[in-house]
C-alpha cells in the first residue's frame, strides 16, 4: 500500500503523540527529589501541604494551589491523579469560599480527602484559619486566631465540592492538619493544638467531625504524619518555625492511644530534613514489598509557586525511621519495590 507525503507525515505525527501520555510529557518511572515535578502538561505540579487517598487502581492528590495568577477572593485546592505515583494528570482546581465573614486575611492549607465507603462522599478536611474581625468593636485579632477546621463534601473526587461548616476539633485549636487511615480503613485526623502538643482524633461514622480523642502527644509540632507499620505506629513532625525547614522527628507507640517513645531526628538534624517539612506518609503495599514514603514540601515563602517537594523511600523497621539523602528514584506501584538510581552507577 503506498501513501503519499502527506498521509506518511500525519502517521509519524500521530504515532509520536500515542507515545506520549495524555498528549503532554512522556511517561517517566522516576521521582526526582527537590526538582521541579511536571504534570502530564509539562507544568510543575502545584499540590503543596498535601495527601493522597487511593480509590481503587487511582491515587488521588490534594494539595495548596499556589500558581500565579488565582483570583484573591478564593482558595484553591488542587486535584491530580495517578496510577502508579509518579506520573500525574491534573484534573481540577477545586474553589474554596471564604467560610465565615469574620475571617481577615484568611488562609486555606493543608488540604486532606477521605472517601467514606458508605456515604459514597469524599470529605475534604482543611486548615482554615486567618485575623478575626470582632463584629461589635470591629478590632482585628492578629495572627492565626480563627484556628478551625473546614469540611466540604463531593460526590466525585475531583468535585465540585460543597461547604459544610468548620469547626475546632473537640473544641480545641487546630491549625496543621494531617490525615492518617489505618488499615482497617478507620479514618483519623491529626491536627496541631497549640501550646498543647499535636492530637490524634478519629472522624465520625460519616467524616463530618470528630468524634474521639486517640492521644495528646505534648510536643511542640506540626505536620503531623502517621503511618502503621508491622504492629507499630510512627508519628512524624517538623518544630514550630514557620516556613523555615527544622528536623523532622518521629515517635512510636504500639497503638495510638499511646504511650508514645521519646522523639529522635529522621535525618542528620544539621540537614534540617533537606530543607523539607513532612506533609504525610504513604505505605505502598505489593506483591513483594511494603515501601513507607516520606511526603514533604521544601516551601519557597517569596515564590510559593516554586516550591518543591522531597517524595523518598524510608528506611523503617523495627521501631526505627532514617530518612535518606535526596536522590532520583524508582517505584514499582505492583511489586511495592523501591529503587535508588544512583545505586546503579
Amino acid at each position: 500500500m503506498k501513501f503519499s507525503s502527506k498521509i506518511k507525515g500525519a502517521v509519524i505525527f500521530l504515532v509520536i503523540l500515542a507515545s506520549n501520555s495524555s498528549f503532554g510529557q512522556s511517561k517517566n518511572d522516576t521521582i526526582k527529589p527537590t526538582e521541579v515535578w511536571p504534570d502530564e502538561q509539562g507544568n510543575h505540579i502545584q499540590a503543596h501541604g498535601g495527601g493522597i487517598i487511593k480509590v481503587g487502581s487511582s491515587y488521588y492528590w490534594y494539595g495548596e494551589e499556589r500558581r500565579k495568577g488565582l483570583d484573591t477572593n478564593y482558595r484553591y485546592v488542587s486535584c491530580y491523579t495517578s496510577k502508579d505515583l509518579v506520573n500525574w494528570v491534573f484534573k481540577n482546581d477545586i474553589q474554596i469560599s471564604r467560610p465565615d465573614s469574620v475571617l481577615v486575611h484568611w488562609v486555606v492549607e493543608r488540604p486532606k480527602v477521605y472517601y467514606n465507603k458508605q456515604t459514597k462522599k469524599y470529605v475534604m478536611y482543611m486548615h482554615v484559619d486567618g485575623e478575626v474581625k470582632d463584629p461589635v468593636t470591629g478590632k482585628i485579632a492578629s495572627g492565626y486566631a480563627y484556628a478551625r477546621v473546614g469540611v466540604e463534601t463531593s460526590d466525585k473526587p475531583t468535585g465540585p465540592f460543597k461547604f459544610i461548616h468548620t469547626f475546632r476539633p473537640l473544641g480545641h485549636e487546630s491549625r496543621d492538619i494531617g490525615q492518617f487511615i489505618d488499615d482497617d480503613g478507620t479514618p483519623y485526623l491529626v491536627f496541631e493544638d497549640r501550646p498543647f502538643g499535636f492530637r490524634i482524633a478519629r472522624l465520625s461514622e460519616d467524616y463530618l467531625t470528630v468524634e474521639k480523642e486517640m492521644s495528646l502527644i505534648p510536643a511542640h509540632m506540626e505536620g503531623g504524619a502517621i503511618v502503621h507499620y508491622k504492629g507499630l505506629y510512627y508519628a512524624i513532625g517538623s518544630a514550630l518555625t514557620g516556613w523555615t525547614a527544622n528536623p523532622n522527628k518521629y515517635a512510636t507507640a504500639t497503638s495510638l492511644s499511646g504511650p508514645w517513645s521519646d522523639f529522635k531526628d529522621i535525618a542528620p538534624p544539621e540537614t534540617n530534613t533537606y530543607g523539607a517539612q513532612s506533609t504525610m506518609l504513604i505505605k505502598v503495599v505489593g506483591t513483594k514489598q511494603t515501601t513507607v514514603i516520606f511526603m514533604g514540601d521544601i516551601w519557597k515563602p517569596k515564590t510559593q509557586w516554586d516550591s518543591r517537594y522531597l517524595w523518598m523511600p524510608l528506611e523503617i523497621g523495627d521501631g526505627k525511621i532514617w530518612l535518606p539523602k535526596p536522590q532520583p528514584w524508582a517505584l514499582n506501584i505492583k511489586t511495592g519495590e523501591a529503587r535508588i538510581i544512583a545505586d546503579d552507577k
